[in-house]
C-alpha cells in the first residue's frame, strides 16, 4: 500500500487547448483520477464508500502551473495524503513529465467527508484513516 501513489497518463488530443498545450482543467481531472485510484488501492473503492453511505467532496483546489505539457507526453501524477482532521483531509499532488521529471504542476485539494444521503459532513471513520500512511511535509516527494 503506497504512501505516495503514482498515476501514469499519456496526454490525449482532446486534452489540448487552443494554445496547443494541455488545458488547465485537465490537471484537475488527473488529480481526481489519481485520488480515486489511490483510495481504491488502499481498499476504499466506490462500492465500499456506498456501503458506508459516505464519500468525499472537494472543498478547495490549489494548483500552481510550472511548465506546459503536450499531446503524446507521458505524465505522472504523484499523490499522497498530508493530513486527516475531523471531517477533512488534505491531499497533495506533484505532476511531472515522465521522460525527464520536469515538474509541471504542484497542487493540493482539501476534501470534506460527507454522508451521501443528506450531503452533510461526517466524521472520518478510524478504519478509513488507518488505511492511509500520512506523508509529512519533510517526507514529500
Amino acid at each position: 500500500m503506497p504512501a505516495v501513489y503514482h498515476f501514469r497518463h499519456r496526454v490525449l488530443e482532446d486534452e489540448i487547448d487552443d494554445q496547443g498545450h494541455v488545458n488547465n482543467v485537465e490537471y484537475v481531472k488527473w488529480m481526481q483520477i489519481a485520488a480515486v485510484a489511490h483510495s481504491s488501492e488502499q481498499g476504499w473503492h466506490a462500492e465500499r464508500y456506498r456501503e458506508l453511505g459516505a464519500g468525499w467532496v472537494a472543498r478547495t483546489h490549489a494548483i500552481e502551473y510550472l511548465a506546459p505539457t503536450y499531446r503524446g507526453d507521458e505524465i505522472v501524477v504523484q499523490t499522497w495524503v498530508s493530513n486527516f482532521k475531523k471531517i477533512t483531509s488534505l491531499r497533495k499532488y506533484k505532476i511531472v513529465q515522465s521522460r525527464d521529471e520536469t515538474l509541471l504542476a504542484v497542487a493540493e485539494t482539501n476534501w470534506a467527508f460527507i454522508g451521501l444521503t443528506h450531503r452533510v459532513p461526517r466524521r472520518i471513520p478510524a478504519e478509513l484513516i488507518d488505511s492511509f500512511e500520512l506523508v509529512p511535509a519533510e517526507a514529500e516527494p
